[in-house]
């Protein structure tokens, strides 16, 4: 990677207006959650959107968290005996975490990219997909999830409707009122007013 340095005009506006989408409370909540789903082994970060992106950098702590959304025996994510110290490495970590994160049903829009969290360029793209990952947790309901169901939205589910054979063709007898109905109209009795009077 590149070293980048100080960013200046449209550049520089453009940064500094992803970061105000940075959402302080959202990270403690992320964090009471990761902390919940994972256990205390994980630690916490310092706070403020730079302690928060190091603490996920190495992807160590996503790895574990999407992992604690899977039963038992079928982990998506190979997580290392020692945290990754080499950057590609890490950044394969992180990659892994958002396979695992778009096969548990990530929609492919709220995924990061890597660069978003390895350089800290949009930590609330980060924070978007978190949000994502835990919304569906809760959604699913299937006992994985740990920590208070009110930290996030349930997303809609399906309404799948089945109509018997007979239903179906009373349905074709019926006018729906888009089409209007012709019942009991008549030009009976209707004026358009005077006749033109032609003066001579």
């Amino acid at each position: 990677m590149a070293n980048k340095g100080p960013a200046y005009g449209m550049s520089r506006d453009v940064q500094s207006k992803i970061e105000k989408k940075y959402d302080d409370e959202l990270e403690e909540r992320l964090v009471e959650w990761i902390v919940a789903q994972c256990g205390a082994a994980v630690g916490r970060p310092e706070r403020g959107r730079l302690g928060f992106q190091v603490w996920l950098k190495n992807g160590i702590v996503l790895s574990r968290l999407v992992n604690s959304l899977y039963p038992d025996g079928s982990k998506p994510v190979k997580i290392p005996d020692t945290p990754p110290t080499m950057v590609f490495k890490q950044m394969e970590q992180i990659a892994q975490f958002l396979k695992a994160a778009e096969d548990y049903g990530v929609v492919k829009t709220d995924v990061f990219q890597t660069v978003d969290l390895f350089e800290a360029k949009d930590m609330a793209a980060v924070q978007r997909t978190l949000m994502a990952l835990g919304s569906l947790a809760v959604t699913k309901n299937d006992g994985h999830y740990h920590g208070d169901p009110n930290w996030f939205m349930k997303k809609a589910q399906e309404h799948k409707r089945e109509f018997t054979e007979s239903q179906l063709k009373e349905g074709k007898n019926v006018i729906g009122l888009q089409m209007g109905s012709n019942k009991g109209a008549s030009q009976a009795g209707m004026s358009y007013g005077r006749p033109r009077q032609i003066i001579s």
